[in-house]
């Protein structure tokens, strides 16, 4: 009998050969810039486009439609290589993935061949529009409605928290097309649409370089083609989404959480303090070590996850893993920053150092993909089963 399986937990050297490129990219061009970008609060157009000349915005799509085809581990390590340097930034990545993911899953033959290789070639860029002003964590309290007109459907309502806004060419709109047994639908939904406009845009505590804001849509008509998935099934629509999509979430903390560790563990090696650099008092070896630590058991987790999605069959408790690998994380990364502008002290605090930007948009990976509250409850029901 074997005893040993010394591949069990290694990870194919094509894929490290690609997280190395995405790494150099994000460490020489992507790093330089992410100050700038959440000083300007602008979205990043000159790194949407190095990402797509790299054919990293092809990881979410399959060959068939000029995408990387190497599944959701392999998109998932892109995503935290360039959350190290810009979380901003990790979040084009992300969102081509959140934003065409239910088509993946759910929509037509038709529709995928229409958009897919626009989407893996960096043309256009998708959005997911399921929260509203009351519907956040309870998307079933929703109050957009669609209401079938002949081979047409009119769509009404506003949507919030809505990242990629303005900047999409279509969105993944969910609305109520049963009131009596509130059913919900998913809908693609052109931008360029009459009646469909954007409200307000939100300023944010981090991630500034990725505009948030509120997708209203006045008596905007789509064909009934445009249903993705099944009519009425929209809640399964969003929820397989949100399944997998997390883990972006999740990535994206992991990421953030060792930007901030190293950065403060090679400033620890070069401030001196008492005639010694700071790396060589205990007390912060131990919050270098607790970092590092945390750091490595969320990656571990994810990875995990990752691995569960990229399986031939769905396993029963990938809700429970990418739920865990998604709280985990982001918990992990709120602490980890917090850490680091504790070791820079006074430095860590102002805007010339890059932790305390670090601090802002780790928070927003505790709140999005569901809350950590409602992770604990996913986990928790896993659980019970």
């Amino acid at each position: 009998m074997e005893t040993t399986a010394p591949d069990l937990y290694s990870i194919p050297q094509e894929m490290l050969d690609f997280r190395d490129l995405v790494r150099q990219i994000a460490t020489e061009q992507i790093a330089p810039r992410a100050a700038d970008i959440d000083r300007d609060a602008a979205y990043p157009q000159d790194i949407r486009k190095l990402l797509a000349e790299q054919d990293i915005l092809g990881l979410p799509f399959s060959e068939e439609y000029g995408g990387m085809g190497t599944g959701t581990l392999m998109l998932q390590m892109a995503v935290e290589e360039i959350a190290k340097a810009c979380a901003s930034s990790a979040l084009i990545l992300m969102i081509q993935e959140l934003g065409s993911l239910p088509i993946t899953l759910h929509g037509s033959d038709e529709m995928k061949a229409k958009w897919f290789p626009r989407l893996a070639s960096g043309e256009c860029s998708p959005a997911f529009a399921l929260s509203e002003p009351e519907a956040g964590s309870d998307p079933a309290a929703m109050r957009t409605t669609a209401v079938r007109d002949g081979d047409e459907w009119v769509i009404n309502g506003t949507k919030n928290w809505i990242t990629n806004a303005g900047e999409a060419d279509f969105y993944c709109v969910f609305a109520k097309t049963d009131r009596e047994k509130n059913r919900i639908t998913a809908f693609l939904v052109e931008a360029d649409r009459e009646g469909f406009s954007i409200g307000n845009y939100e300023h944010k505590l981090g991630i500034k370089g990725s505009p948030t804001g509120s997708p209203v849509m006045e008596d905007v008509r789509v064909p009934h083609e445009n249903i993705i998935g099944v009519e009425g099934k929209g809640l399964s629509v969003a929820l397989s989404t949100l399944e997998r999509t997390r883990l972006g979430a999740a990535a994206q903390a992991v990421g953030i959480a060792q930007g901030a560790t190293d950065y403060a563990n090679q400033y620890a090696k070069e401030r001196l303090a008492f005639g010694k650099p700071i790396n060589q008092l205990q007390g912060l070896q131990f919050k270098l070590a607790d970092m590092e630590t945390g750091t490595a058991a969320a990656r571990e987790l994810l990875y995990k996850a990752c691995a569960m999605c990229d399986l031939p069959q769905r396993p029963p408790e990938l809700p429970k893993y990418t739920s865990m690998a998604k709280l985990f994380a982001s918990d992990n990364a709120m602490k980890v920053t917090l850490e680091a502008i504790q070791i820079l002290g006074g430095y860590g605090y102002v805007n010339d150092y890059p932790v305390e930007r670090m601090m802002r948009d780790a928070k927003i990976t505790q709140i999005y993909e569901g809350t950590n509250e409602i992770q604990r409850v996913v986990i928790a029901r896993q659980m019970t089963q």
